[in-house]
């Protein structure tokens, strides 16, 4: 069994964010710990209330909430009675038997597993103590519940086994497939709760992995002059579609005062999650020289770190955000130095964006096989030698069959290089200057 257990200051995301699964049909609340009713007899806002009025004996205290997951070998199939038998047991060992706790399970992957909702305000209104508590309490009684109830042992898992608890596991959202307010809220609760960025336009760019962003107004509205902010949906194009939701009318308010607040906190970031990032990019270039920008995207997409282009109504490149869903770190390319930013990246791919998708034009033309002959001497004078080999080397991978068209392609490189040839050729006037000055050497 892996026990993950994260703190947090708001019961009422944690708390929906469970009950929202549960309205999906991909999760079921199959307990209730110290609560006066039965699960089945209760309500939303019963459930809700009982930890609100225990986080309210004690209001100096700030992170109040613990979101905890148990999750259980995909080999591992258990009842719904073990579950909360193990349920129980693991409460009393951290500490938190007589807390109120809501007990879900969730079936959206292929292994089962349960998110347990507490506070850690008791009834006289003193704080359980969370400092380190996965080391102190959870670790120890993960151990001993694996033995107390013969399961699958979490220790020697490899790295790539282990689970991580998800906040929330958000699709992108498509206009009219759901309420928008809840669509919004569902990616909200997670992205700003849970990742870290210290700009608008960092949390947009992980809000638009999800076709969601959150919108000022031009400079001179009346919006963004009274430092208000709305939510759009997005559509395939990235374009706003359906009517904005003001921030404010979200209870969890995100509007642009509290996301100020989380830019000041976020403003230093652990150096390991910055390497991390600038690690990944550095070997998705280290391959080619040339590169172009949807391929080092799809890359980077592989290391679990999502790449968002910034650019201009003319195609041009202005900037360029990285979206490390593993640490859950957002970052603008300066922010990481300047190696990073938008135009050193173009410059280390080895292109310009018109360039590139110049290029992406020809490429798409090659794989078609459409007129390969004629597209590349079309192209002959506009290409670069990198550039002519790495489109054919695309094609002769794919289609063998053009082997035959090989002393036609030949000639046209060979016209390319003579063009490149004159770069070593050495001016008469510079030689006969040297003679010159070998001869006024002699004489003296």
């Amino acid at each position: 069994m892996v026990a993950i257990i994260k703190s947090t200051h708001s019961v009422r995301s944690v708390f929906y964010y469970n009950e929202n699964k549960v309205k999906m049909g991909v999760a079921e609340c199959i307990a209730a710990g110290n609560y006066p009713s039965h699960i089945d007899k209760m309500t939303e806002t019963m459930k809700l209330n009982r930890f609100i009025k225990r986080a309210e004996l004690n209001e100096n205290v700030k992170c109040n909430t613990l979101h905890i997951s148990l999750n259980f070998d995909p080999s591992e199939n258990h009842s719904k009675e073990k579950l909360i038998a193990i349920v129980d047991s693991y409460m009393e060992k951290i500490g938190f038997s007589e807390q109120p706790y809501l007990v879900y399970q969730h079936n959206d992957t292929k292994h089962q597993h349960l998110h347990v909702v507490t506070v850690n305000i008791e009834r006289d209104g003193k704080r359980i103590d969370l400092h380190n508590i996965g080391m102190r309490k959870s670790e120890p009684a993960r151990k001993e519940i694996e033995e107390l109830f013969g399961l699958v042992k979490a220790e020697g898992r490899k790295k790539e086994e282990e689970f991580t608890l998800k906040p929330i596991s958000m699709g992108s959202i498509q206009y009219g497939k759901i309420e928008s307010k809840k669509a919004i809220f569902n990616v909200l609760n997670t992205v700003v709760n849970h990742y870290k960025f210290n700009s608008l336009t960092e949390l947009n760019a992980a809000l638009k992995q999800y076709n969601v962003m959150a919108d000022r107004g031009s400079e001179n509205s009346r919006m963004f002059l009274t430092r208000g902010l709305v939510y759009h949906i997005l559509n395939a194009k990235g374009k706003p579609i359906g009517v904005p939701i003001k921030a404010s009318s979200f209870y969890t308010k995100p509007t642009l005062k509290s996301l100020e607040e989380k830019f000041k906190n976020n403003e230093t970031r652990n150096m390991s999650d910055k390497s991390k990032v600038k690690l990944a990019i550095d070997m998705a270039l280290l391959r080619e020289p040339i590169l172009p920008l949807t391929e080092l995207a799809r890359r980077l997409e592989k290391e679990g770190i999502s790449t968002v282009f910034r650019k201009s109504t003319e195609g041009l490149l202005y900037g360029i955000t990285y979206v490390d869903h593993t640490t859950k770190n957002i970052f603008n390319g300066s922010s990481l130095g300047k190696q990073y930013c938008a135009k050193a990246i173009e410059e280390r791919c080895g292109l310009k964006v018109a360039g590139e998708e110049k290029r992406n034009q020809i490429y798409e033309k090659l794989r078609s096989k459409e007129s390969l002959i004629t597209v590349l001497e079309q192209q002959k004078n506009t290409l670069t030698i990198p550039d002519m080999v790495k489109a054919l080397d695309v094609l002769m991978q794919e289609e063998k069959e053009y082997v035959a068209m090989l002393p036609k392609l030949d000639k046209i490189i060979d016209n390319l290089m003579q063009s490149e040839q004159v770069i070593d050729y050495l001016p008469y006037q510079l030689k006969n200057k040297k003679k010159k000055q070998r001869r006024k050497r002699l004489s003296r």
